[in-house]
């Protein structure tokens, strides 16, 4: 399949840890058939780097990220590990390292502040959860209880800090600092606009009569009570998109009882991963949840799932979460007639059911799933 452009476009190619790489293999054959005019560059990232050279994220990807038009990525095995454990690796003894994930480094590093990930229930699949689920989720992508700033054990001078300016933490005065930690949760006011703002402009670009906030500013009143507040001064603006809001824990549990009333959600970093990964199994699983990190100047695009280390070099996993990765992509490069014609062959074979892997309830690998998908685009 050919299309008109005047540009080749340079796309960095991050296939990570686990099955990343075997689904952008697949996604590989999805792009030659659609003739792309493209460079792939590929760049370091995940587990094995951080073990070999103490970076997960070398400054060699940081320095290739700034020289292209988008990315793909795969997947990347994230573990909690301390410095301590750390030093049980040769590579990396005396160094003092802590893990920290690439990803949500990358997301701060580069701005992406948007994580927008479309869920839908393309008919004839069947792990829906109901036909004609069509959701779109925004999800702040660089603050909240992601910022990163996290204390264990906790200095004895932010400990008394505290202790003077909170009464609240008063109990926590005399426990040793290595007996607790702390993680901050920081929502600015123009990180929530922004992400609330993207929400209704999709929105209004596409015809969405609903924008939902979602938060739990009856308990945690300063952060997201800031972002709630921010979400109805900026609805103010879209007289003609209704806005409604719901708690957290609520909201779970509405949306799996009427997901039909729901059209954009937008919400915090923490609770939109939360939603994402619900709306995700509603219409089939993390193996059709795709995902933007979309900046002003860059975008990510990346299945939702995780590296399975278990399955690596299986070639088992369905590849439609990053197929769909790709038709966004392509939207995001401005090639929507490529993006739309993908989504439309990645529909039909979903419909047809005569190519499924194994969460689907066939016996199809990772790359029969993209060649079937391949030969519907013509």
């Amino acid at each position: 399949m050919t299309e008109k452009t005047s540009k080749k476009y340079r796309i960095a190619w991050l296939p990570g840890d686990g099955i990343g790489i075997e689904v952008l293999e697949a996604a590989k054959i999805i792009l030659d058939k659609l003739n792309l005019p493209a460079e792939y560059i590929h760049g370091d990232i995940g587990w094995q780097f951080w073990c070999t050279e103490g970076d997960a994220f070398p400054q060699r990807t940081i320095d290739l990220l700034n020289n292209v038009d988008a990315s793909l990525f795969g997947a990347i095995t994230s573990k909690p590990v301390k410095a301590a454990e750390a030093e049980l690796i040769p590579e990396l003894k005396g160094k003092g390292l802590v893990y920290r994930s690439p990803i949500v480094r990358m997301r701060q590093l580069f701005d992406l502040y948007i994580c927008l990930r479309p869920c839908k229930a393309y008919p004839g699949n069947p792990l829906n959860f109901k036909e004609g689920i069509d959701l779109v989720m925004f999800r702040e992508n660089t603050e909240d209880l992601y910022a990163g700033v996290e204390f264990n054990p906790v200095p004895p001078e932010l400990a008394e800090t505290l202790t003077k300016l909170s009464k609240n933490f008063a109990p926590f005065k005399d426990i040793p600092g290595d007996q607790y930690a702390i993680s901050t949760k920081i929502n600015t006011r123009k990180g929530s606009e922004r992400i609330i703002r993207a929400a209704f402009d999709f929105a209004r670009q596409f015809g969405r009569k609903k924008v939902t906030v979602i938060h739990k500013a009856n308990v945690v009143r300063a952060t997201d009570g800031l972002f709630l507040e921010t979400a109805k001064e900026v609805a103010k603006q879209y007289p003609e998109i209704k806005m409604d809001d719901a708690n957290i824990d609520a909201m779970c549990m509405w949306l799996l009882k009427n997901p039909f009333n729901y059209d954009v959600l937008v919400a915090p970093n923490l609770y939109g991963d939360i939603i994402s990964d619900l709306c995700a199994q509603m219409v089939g699983g993390l193996g059709f949840g795709c995902s933007g990190n979309i900046g002003e100047k860059l975008a990510v695009f990346e299945p939702t799932h995780g590296s399975a280390p278990k399955y690596s070099g299986q070639y088992k996993v369905n590849p439609i979460a990053t197929i769909l990765a790709v038709k966004m992509m392509l939207d995001w490069l401005g090639e929507k007639d490529m993006g739309e014609a993908l989504e439309k062959a990645t529909a039909e074979v979903i419909r047809e059911g005569k190519t499924r892997t194994y969460d689907m309830g066939g016996s199809n690998t990772t790359l029969d799933m993209a060649e079937a998908i391949a030969a519907k685009l013509c």
